[in-house]
């Protein structure tokens, strides 16, 4: 089951980054937990904090606002499961730093083809559910946000949306059976 990969999306605070991380929890025996967000001010200090106290022990954090493919193949050496946490922190910070975002994403979808030793679990904040946004910068973002979900689900095996801390199953199989499946095969 390594190299089935999976797409959580949700809105902010819909419990989505709880989901994947009791998913990846359940499904390798070494998680790690790539965390793109950097902090750069004291609110986002706290929440870093915050995440970190609320994950505990279990994961091996890796903190990466850029670099994620190569992240990824790095941390895939060590790890059965990699939560990548989350993909529009990851859009915005390469938009910041002028990156190219959708050859960014085009490198991230092969290096999820090619990676098979371990399952990454991709956290990401659908924000095409709104209005339009106001601004020309907001617009951009929203638009590569989108175009970048659709291309990684296209090559996830497992698409899940999470509202009310609900995870609907978008594409695959439901949660509950992902795991009772890769813990099947870990028996194997």
């Amino acid at each position: 089951m390594n190299g089935q990969h999976v797409l959580v999306l949700g809105g902010a605070r819909s419990g989505k980054t709880g989901f994947a991380e009791r998913l990846a929890m359940r499904l390798g025996d070494s998680p790690a937990y790539l965390a793109t967000a950097e902090a750069l001010d004291s609110e986002m200090r706290d929440r870093v904090a915050t995440h970190q106290r609320l994950r505990g022990e279990r994961f091996t954090t890796i903190e990466e606002p850029i670099e994620v493919p190569t992240a990824l193949i790095r941390a895939s050496n060590d790890h059965d499961v990699i939560l990548v946490d989350c993909l529009t922190l990851w859009i915005s910070n390469m938009l910041g730093a002028g990156e190219d975002v959708a050859a960014a994403t085009e490198e991230l979808a092969a290096t999820l083809v090619q990676l098979k030793r371990s399952r990454i679990v991709l956290v990401s904040n659908e924000v095409g559910l709104g209005i339009v946004p106001d601004n020309a910068l907001a617009r951009t973002f929203r638009d590569l946000a989108g175009t970048a979900h659709q291309r990684l689900a296209e090559i996830c095996h497992h698409v899940y949306f999470v509202a009310a801390g609900l995870p609907l199953t978008m594409k695959g199989i439901a949660p509950d059976l992902l795991i009772e499946t890769a813990a099947v095969e870990g028996e194997a």
